[in-house]
């Protein structure tokens, strides 16, 4: 479960992201109201720093009220892409997934790609 929900944070994080830029702190708390993706402050930090490196989101600075500025994260024309694309691999991903679940394997099959 721990891989699966890496690689799967790593996108809601983007999707987070997709509409407006966000404050670190402000990610952490989103991703907290779904149990299954809740992540503390020392876990989004490394993975925010692995999205940046990737060109999937940047960063700037804005002035706080209470305390120093703070940094925060933006999609790039790259996340979105990334996302977009994670979007269409995930249905896809999660219905195969479902149907081996939910049947044993004896539903509907599709030819695997080449």
């Amino acid at each position: 479960m721990t891989e699966l929900r890496r690689g799967v944070v790593e996108h809601c994080v983007l999707a987070l992201l997709e509409h407006r830029p966000q404050y670190a702190y402000d990610l952490v708390t989103a991703l907290g109201r779904h149990a299954p993706l809740v992540t503390s402050e020392g876990t989004i930090y490394p993975l925010l720093s692995r999205l940046r490196r990737a060109g999937t989101v940047t960063t700037f600075l804005r002035e706080s009220d209470v305390g120093p500025p703070r940094r925060y994260y933006e999609l790039t024309a790259d996340g979105r892409k990334a996302l977009a694309e994670f979007r269409t691999d995930w249905v896809t991903f999660r219905d195969a997934t479902d149907t081996i679940l939910e049947t044993g394997g004896l539903g509907p099959a599709t030819e695997a790609a080449p």
